[in-house]
C-alpha cells in the first residue's frame, strides 16, 4: 500500500526525533575525542541547525521513491 502525503511527514518527524536524540548523545560522547569543547546549549544548537535540513530530506526523498514506485 502505497504512503500517503499526511503520513509522509509524521514519518519523517519521528525519523527527525528519533535520529536528533542520537546525535546530541553522539555529540557529546565524540566531541570531546577531538578535543571540542561544547555546551549542551551548543549541542542542541548544533543538532537544532540540521533538523529543518533533515526533515526536508526525508519528506522529499520518501515523496521521490513513492513516485518510483
Amino acid at each position: 500500500m502505497p504512503q500517503s502525503r499526511r503520513v509522509s511527514p509524521l514519518q519523517a518527524v519521528c525519523n527527525v526525533v528519533v535520529g536528533y536524540v542520537l546525535a546530541m548523545l553522539t555529540q557529546m560522547i565524540v566531541f570531546p575525542w577531538f578535543g571540542l569543547a561544547a555546551s549542551l546549549q551548543d549541542n542542541l544548537a548544533i543538532g537544532a541547525a540540521f533538523v529543518g535540513v533533515s526533515l526536508i530530506r526525508g519528506y522529499a526523498l520518501r515523496r521521490v521513491f513513492e513516485r518510483w514506485r
